[in-house]
């Protein structure tokens, strides 16, 4: 990318002012003589950024987020997942709800459209390029384009895999990395279409025994089924604001996940995320907004770099 960064020489002269408080103060104290830098917190933070701007050649990269268990956050894993990623990446990221079980993704942004994955398929044959499409989606304050499931819960059953595969095709042309919220149906027809497309997975637990027993019993049939491969690559999301995780040992559950997918994340409680309507990103607790930057920055990294198309 054509940044400062990279173009300008630096001397005393071109060397951006330092960001982070103190830093900051000597700065203008000095009346830009003196200029330490940025603080540790402000480079800590732009090597973040550096780790979810991982780019991509041959195409857009498919991660399904899923779980056998209902309730235990994986639609805000998802948003809160497509968030960091929208707000530190230049390119476009969308959130499919692909839930059969009328899911509640689009309810974590201010809607603008009443438009559905059902819409999509309709329309796709005169999609002709992205503000066609953009027309179908709601955007929120990061830049995520998020594309709704039906409400109707006998449309939302009807959603299969060949439906799927049109918005994934469609989605595909548009967007970098597309992020797909999967219902808790693990043999419905769409989650094959998922699989099948999934460069990477983000397994969501809560933090009770059966909740994490669930998600367990999760890799086990991935594995059983031929994609042993995604779980050994696998994300496993543990939120920590579910009923019953102040009873149990959060280390004993990462330690048994820790032996079967490649990093595990916590999901701090959040009034915000516990509202369960809209979110804004910017007004989440630094913590929570950490921890959604760290999977996301997990995630990228274990997507492939270049991929024939």
């Amino acid at each position: 990318m054509l940044t400062s960064d990279r173009l300008l020489e630096v001397n005393r002269r071109t060397r951006r002012a330092p960001q982070g408080g103190w830093n900051r103060f000597v700065y203008n104290a000095s009346f830009h003589l003196i200029n330490l830098g940025d603080s540790a917190a402000v480079k800590a933070h732009q090597a973040m950024d550096e780790r979810i701007r991982k780019q991509f050649e041959g195409g857009a990269r498919f991660v399904p987020i899923l779980t056998r268990k209902g309730g235990v956050g994986k639609t805000t894993v998802t948003a809160l997942l497509g968030m960091a990623l929208a707000d530190a990446r230049e390119d476009r990221i969308i959130a499919v709800d692909a839930n059969p079980d009328r899911g509640t993704l689009s309810e974590r942004v201010a809607k603008q459209t009443r438009s559905t994955v059902r819409d999509v398929v309709t329309k796709a044959a005169s999609i002709g390029g992205f503000t066609d499409f953009s027309a179908l989606v709601s955007r929120d304050e990061t830049r995520l384009d998020i594309l709704a499931s039906d409400t109707d819960p006998l449309l939302s059953e009807a959603f299969d895999e060949n439906d799927y595969n049109v918005v994934a095709d469609l989605a595909a042309r548009f967007y970098s990395i597309v992020l797909t919220d999967c219902g808790t149906g693990i043999v419905h027809s769409v989650m094959r279409a998922t699989l099948q497309r999934a460069d990477s997975i983000v397994i969501v637990s809560g933090g009770s025994v059966d909740e994490a027993r669930l998600a367990s019993e999760t890799l086990t049939w991935l594995e059983a089924n031929g994609y042993g491969d995604l779980v050994r690559n696998a994300i496993v999301a543990l939120n920590t604001a579910t009923q019953g995780t102040n009873l149990v040992k959060l280390e004993e559950i990462e330690s048994h996940f820790r032996s079967r997918v490649r990093e595990i994340v916590r999901i701090p409680y959040d009034p915000q995320l516990a509202a369960g309507s809209v979110v804004s990103y910017k007004n989440l607790k630094p913590i929570t907004r950490l921890a959604a930057r760290t999977l996301a920055a997990l995630v990228v990294e274990g997507l492939p770099a270049e991929r024939r198309v």
